[in-house]
């Protein structure tokens, strides 16, 4: 298939997934990388209070209170 006609399809809002290969799809600046940190014992118990209390995992807790602060560092 041609990338215009790929993209007419796309345009028109016809289903194009069967032309893609997800096989080597990635996300820049998105891939991950695994790190051991260690926590003090009252943090973890104040993390677990925190993510029980929202309803998420401790470490997508962890995600979101590093990337608040990084962003708020960054601006």
């Amino acid at each position: 298939m041609k990338a215009k006609d790929f993209d007419k399809a796309f345009d028109s809002g016809e289903d194009v997934t069967q032309f893609l290969d997800f096989s080597k799809a990635r996300r820049p600046e998105q891939e991950q990388k695994r790190v051991n940190v260690d926590f003090p014992v009252w943090m973890i118990h104040s993390l677990d209070r925190e993510s029980k209390r929202l309803g998420v995992p401790r470490q997508s807790l962890i995600k979101v209170l590093i990337a608040q602060h990084l962003d708020k560092a960054n601006a």
